[in-house]
């Protein structure tokens, strides 16, 4: 199950079986049924009860963002994941309140860490990097800070939430 934001509608959609060209998909709690074809490399032909529509997918700046472009309209499209929605709530109304943690809102594998116990760093200097669900998210600072202390290695298994580098 993915949540994908389209504009400003989120929808849950769950891809329900595939066989060849025949898609079932579920949006929210409708399903179709779909006839996909890739006619060329980002661009899709889809039948939907005898119609047809032709939907051209341009990534964005990351892989979760994409603008949709059919015939008569253009659209804006993210997929929503677990670091998405962290990142999103954490960007929203997070208060410079002294001592901060930073961690990873799920498990993964320290990459690495580019500071040092004492460094000052400025705003959105990288402090870690995690890799998690193959996929490597770096976490920075807000404002400018000084590293307090470091609680992991490079190469170390974490857990969500663990707290991984502390500044002040």
């Amino acid at each position: 199950m993915l949540e994908v934001k389209v504009g400003e509608r989120l929808a849950k959609v769950k891809l329900m079986s595939r066989d060849g060209n025949t898609v079932q998909v579920k949006v929210d709690e409708k399903i179709y049924n779909l006839d996909l074809l890739e006619v060329e490399k980002g661009v899709y032909s889809i039948l939907k009860d005898n119609r047809s529509y032709n939907v051209e997918l341009v990534e964005g700046d990351n892989a979760k963002e994409f603008t949709v472009n059919t015939y008569e309209e253009s659209f804006d499209v993210n997929i929503i994941d677990a670091e998405t929605r962290y990142l999103m709530n954490r960007g929203n109304g997070d208060e410079d309140d002294g001592d901060k943690a930073i961690s990873s809102p799920m498990p993964g594998k320290v990459v690495s860490i580019p500071v040092k116990v004492g460094d000052k760093i400025t705003e959105g200097t990288t402090v870690v990097v995690v890799e998690a669900m193959k996929m490597q998210s770096e976490y920075k600072v807000k404002v400018d800070r000084v590293v307090k202390e470091i609680l992991v290695k490079e190469g170390e298994a974490i857990d969500g939430k663990q707290a991984l580098v502390i500044v002040e």
